[in-house]
Formats: structure tokens, C-alpha cells, sequence
């Protein structure tokens, strides 16, 4: 089992900043990505940002030139620096880890969630 354990979130104005912070730990072999999703009230959960091992990155268009994911092997973390924050960013904003399980399979795990909110 992967654990992932979430902190950063909070209360910010428009445009300002917020960095999401996320640690896997437990059976953490094998990891080959990490990221964020979120999920505004009345929506679907939605891809935010991810980072393969190897380092790639992708983003949502929505969030391109303002957000930035990146990662710190040795401390099994992974950062969402948020930059130039919108209200419509408000969200609930859960880490995710997928992990690589026997030849071809995948095991997805997720954070409890941290609540972003930006408002003036």
C-alpha cells in the first residue's frame, strides 16, 4: 500500500500564491507517477498536473504558465507550486501516485484531499 500525505492548502486572493506539497510513503517501489487532480464543487474530479519518472511533466491548459509540479526523489515528495491563482482554481486538490504492479498492471492511490479557496 501506498500512503500519501497532503499539506499546502488554504485560503489566498487572486493572484496569489500557494504551494502544495504531497509524501508517499509505505510500499513506495515502483511509482512511475505522481500528481494532482481536483475537484470544485457540483464537478468531476480533473487532472491538474503529473510527473513521470524521468521528470516529464503535463499540465492542464487551464492551469499552463501558472502552475508548476515538481518532484524531490530523495524525500518522496511531490510540489504544486500555484502561481497567479484564479477563483476559478478553488478546489478540493487530491495527490495521486500510480504504481507499477506485475508485468502490465497499475494500482492508483490517492490523498485525502486539501481544500484550496481563492477569494478576495
Amino acid at each position: 500500500q501506498v500512503q500519501l500525505g497532503e499539506s499546502g492548502g488554504g485560503l489566498v486572493q487572486p493572484g496569489g500564491s500557494l504551494r502544495l506539497s504531497c509524501t508517499a510513503s509505505g510500499s513506495i517501489r515502483s511509482i512511475n507517477a505522481m500528481g494532482w487532480y481536483r475537484q470544485a464543487p457540483g464537478e468531476q474530479r480533473e487532472a491538474v498536473a503529473v510527473i513521470i519518472s524521468g521528470g516529464s511533466t503535463n499540465y492542464a491548459d487551464s492551469v499552463k504558465g501558472r502552475f508548476t509540479i515538481s518532484g524531490d526523489n530523495a524525500k518522496n515528495t511531490v510540489y504544486l507550486q500555484m502561481n497567479s491563482l484564479k477563483a476559478e482554481d478553488t478546489a478540493v486538490y487530491y495527490c495521486y501516485a500510480r504504481k507499477l504492479v506485475g508485468l502490465n498492471g497499475s494500482a492508483d492511490y490517492w490523498g485525502q484531499g486539501t481544500q484550496v479557496t481563492v477569494s478576495s
